[in-house]
């Protein structure tokens, strides 16, 4: 945790602010060992980030008050649509993503999908994976995240109303001879599959609604190696 999180309401007042989250207070407790006097950098969520002072410390609470606001980092101009991993997956790729700036994400079904993902209570907990990366990267602007259970309506219905000239949707696809970009200076959206890849069917039905299927290399990549390496290598 390189920052921390507070929602809008616990900094309600000008000059003092709470921190009684059990999760934040036992890492401060046991990473920061602040006292009164130390400087912690706060973030309000989808609002500024702060350095502040501590006023206060105690097992059950810690309370600051601001003394400047700070720059945020900037987000990449992508929209990442992945098909649903794996819950396990899920969590630490929705986390990683959050941390390297992602500005929006959806999240799809398709063939090689299994259908019991959907019912997974990790679904449920994307806002605290969100907190998670936003606390790691010292951000404090958390993407919109969408759920779409039907491949293709959203395929036929849904994407092509995103992409536009300016703005470019690559499908990441081994089997194929085009490379995927490298160091592009536009916002895009980039579709990634499930373990395994997309069916051919699928992979044609990008193509047939304005889609551009890319490849890395033949190496058949793990999704969440998939996503970091692709956003490293498109946003470098």
């Amino acid at each position: 945790m390189n920052m921390v999180l507070l929602e809008p309401h616990l900094t309600a007042s000008a000059d003092q602010w709470l921190i009684d989250n059990p999760r934040q207070l036992k890492h401060l407790q046991q990473h920061l060992q602040l006292s009164v006097g130390d400087t912690l950098k706060i973030g309000v969520r989808n609002e500024q980030r702060y350095l502040t002072e501590v006023l206060y410390v105690s097992e059950q609470r810690i309370i600051v008050k601001p003394i400047r606001v700070e720059a945020i980092p900037e987000k990449l101009p992508v929209h990442l649509i992945l098909a649903l991993p794996r819950p396990k997956v899920l969590r630490r790729i929705i986390m990683d993503v959050v941390t390297l700036g992602v500005e929006r994400i959806s999240l799809i079904h398709s063939y090689r999908v299994d259908k019991s993902y959907w019912q997974t209570p990790f679904l449920q907990q994307l806002d605290d994976y969100v907190t998670l990366g936003l606390e790691q990267a010292g951000d404090t602007i958390a993407p919109e995240i969408q759920l779409y259970k039907r491949f293709k309506p959203f395929v036929e219905d849904v994407l092509p109303t995103w992409i536009t000239e300016e703005k470019p949707a690559y499908v990441a696809h081994p089997y194929t001879e085009s490379s995927m970009p490298y160091a592009i200076q536009h916002s895009c959206i980039l579709v990634i599959g499930p373990e395994g890849g997309f069916i051919p069917y699928e992979v044609d039905l990008f193509k047939k609604n304005g889609c551009q299927v890319m490849s890395l290399s033949n190496r058949i990549l793990r999704t969440e190696t998939a996503v970091s390496h692709i956003l490293g290598r498109l946003f470098i």
